[in-house]
């Protein structure tokens, strides 16, 4: 008697073969995050995908999106990972998990962000998470630790020296000398600006001094005329998979309240030099293939520097995850021709043998005609107040009348439905019941075309629905600050 030969599944042999795989998918898969922001979209491309949110942006009308009805009993949020700990421990989110289970499989899950407690927290529950382990990513999210990465790699960081500083007399002595007395301060982790100081004179320390000197080592760098650009891509068996640069708006006090934060990106054809795009594309695939030696594999994006004066471009941060530009990422023309980049990522969690060609993806999506042109910007409180939300605009497609003012459409769920530059998508997420505070997120405002002049200013059309959008908010301000719970920082990036 002869075994019978059990023939293994087939690899997925090219996009098409992975575009039906994920059509075709059983396998219970979850984001889990304050809002559906990052992966817009993604219930659209994969069977069984579901979002569960803190924040519910929708108001229960997305098909795809589950937030617990009732509030649980929980310490004041301080971070992100608080809010998906809270998510995965709440009894009505545990439910959902169970019903949905397949055959005992609970699933699999990504987050924008997680640590220790969520790795266990997810086991418990028996979710996998589709990234490397909370410990890896915090080491290479540490500010400090990407510049040694890209050392490796062979790729470009402004000029820089990694020290402990102890007061301004001693930074003088560990940086004048290679970068002069303007600089850049990077303490090893912070988002959006916040943890960003630039110093040129003892005055100007003074305001961040405590920040700086609590740390072991910070990232001190050289100030230079740079502007801001943004680079996804995903780490696979096969090798990185490169998007096109994006432009970032950085710093504009109609949307953000802090210096040098990120506030949105645009994405468009022939957006830098031919010189900048190859350099950037290059780097990425250098970082990325060094992040695959260091043990890494998925989804992360980096921050590029160009400089204005000389035309260099340098590596600026790491952020090993999908982030804020995600979005605006995965609804390129390039991407919706072949797949989201989250694809790649999630594939490589998918227990399925696949082949693809790296280069024919990357020479594609390097072709100046496979992208088209978008923008969002990321509207934040900007006032030193706190103040009582009454009322706020629903997410959906809004409508730009010529005088300036504007009027809700029509219910989407993502900014595939604008047709033209007088729409936007507007993403809520500060509702009636919320506080804005300095730096609260009231929402994402996704549109057509360019919100930045070739200067990097913000254009007419830029302001015009930054203000649309808060004139239809209201809130009351709030004159004693005891009564405020403590609040996290932005829930986007």
């Amino acid at each position: 008697m002869t075994t019978q030969q059990i023939n293994p599944t087939p690899p997925l042999k090219g996009i098409p073969d992975i575009r039906r795989y994920f059509h075709k998918n059983e396998v219970p898969l979850y984001f889990i995050s304050a809002t559906n922001f990052n992966l817009l979209g993604a219930d659209e491309w994969i069977k069984g995908f579901k979002f569960i949110c803190h924040i519910e942006c929708f108001d229960g009308l997305h098909p795809n999106v589950f937030s617990p009805k009732e509030e649980m009993p929980h310490d004041e949020f301080q971070s992100i990972e608080d809010i998906n700990n809270y998510l995965l421990m709440h009894p009505e989110v545990q439910n959902y998990i169970k019903l949905r289970s397949k055959d005992g499989v609970a699933g699999k899950v990504m987050f924008l962000m997680f640590d220790e407690k969520t790795e266990e927290l997810a086991e418990k529950l028996g979710l996998e998470i589709m990234f490397p382990p909370a410990e890896m990513r915090t080491f290479m999210d540490n500010k400090v630790n990407t510049n040694r990465i890209a050392e490796k790699a062979g790729v470009a960081c402004v000029p820089y020296v990694l020290s402990k500083v102890k007061n301004y007399q001693d930074l003088g002595k560990v940086s004048a000398e290679k970068l002069g007395t303007d600089l850049v301060i990077q303490t090893p982790f912070g988002d959006s600006g916040h943890t960003t100081f630039f110093i040129s004179n003892e005055e100007e320390y003074d305001k961040y001094a405590e920040e700086i000197e609590q740390e072991e080592e910070v990232k001190i760098m050289k100030r230079i005329n740079c502007r801001g650009s943004a680079i996804e891509a995903c780490v696979t068996k096969h090798g990185t998979v490169v998007a096109p640069l994006m432009t970032e708006l950085v710093g504009f006090k109609e949307l953000t309240p802090y210096k040098g934060g990120w506030c949105g990106n645009e994405i468009f054809p022939d957006s830098f030099s031919d010189d900048i795009r190859k350099k950037a594309r290059k780097y990425t695939q250098l970082f990325g293939d060094q992040l695959r030696q260091e043990g890494y594999k998925g989804y992360f994006e980096l921050d590029f520097l160009i400089d204005q004066d000389n035309g260099e471009i340098y590596l600026g941060e790491l952020n090993p995850r999908v982030t804020g530009a995600s979005s605006i990422t995965n609804h390129a023309v390039f991407a919706l021709a072949d797949a989201p980049l989250y694809l790649f990522h999630i594939l490589e969690w998918m227990d399925v043998d696949y082949e693809f060609s790296v280069k024919a993806i990357n020479d594609r999506w390097a072709r100046q005609e496979n992208s088209d042109s978008w923008s969002q910007m990321v509207i934040k409180h900007t006032q030193n107040t706190i103040e009582y939300v009454t009322d706020a605009p629903q997410s959906g497609i809004w409508h730009m009348f010529d005088n300036g003012h504007i009027q809700f459409d029509r219910m989407d769920t993502h900014r595939r439905a604008v047709e033209s530059e007088n729409e936007a998508f507007f993403l809520r997420i500060s509702k009636p019941g919320d506080y804005f505070y300095e730096g609260a997120d009231m929402g994402i405002l996704v549109a057509r075309g360019r919100m930045m002049t070739e200067d990097f200013q913000l254009t007419d059309r830029a302001r015009s629905w930054i203000a649309a959008i808060h004139s239809k908010f209201s809130s009351n301000l709030i004159e004693d600050k005891r009564e405020m719970p403590e609040l996290i920082g932005s829930l986007t990036k």
